[in-house]
């Protein structure tokens, strides 16, 4: 690994599959213990039921607020400065209850790799 400083402004925000807007902060091969990326969802979005294969996932709630559902937990209200952890292979999603914009840091380990991705289907899933 190599020391380097990564400027936010250089890094396109991008749309994925789940529902929400990412922007790769850092997700790099030469640092593959862990990636940090920051989510956003708009208004009246829920993303999709999806669980990590092989990847613990963390989100830092930095503005609005939302419900997090993770496996068998109660849905549970969000807001700035808020932590939730997500173990392997659990299935989560999130919603965004607020007027403004739901943005969250996702810091997971090791390093999100699309391949670990998977929708499920909450019904079949046992969750």
């Amino acid at each position: 690994m190599s020391a380097r400083v990564t400027q936010s402004q250089s890094v396109a925000e991008y749309w994925f599959e789940e529902g929400c807007h990412i922007q790769e902060i850092g997700n790099t091969p030469d640092d593959p213990d862990v990636s940090i990326a920051r989510a956003r969802v708009a208004p009246g979005v829920c993303t999709c039921w999806h669980r990590l294969e092989g990847i613990v996932e963390r989100y830092l709630v930095i503005e609005g607020s939302g419900t997090v559902e993770i496996g068998d937990l109660a849905p549970t209200a969000v807001g700035a400065g808020d932590l939730v952890l997500i173990p392997p292979g659990v299935p989560q999603r999130i919603s965004n209850d607020g007027d403004g914009d739901l943005i969250f840091y996702a810091i997971c380990s090791p390093r999100f790799s699309p391949d670990r991705y998977r929708e499920v289907d909450v019904e079949k899933s046992g969750s």
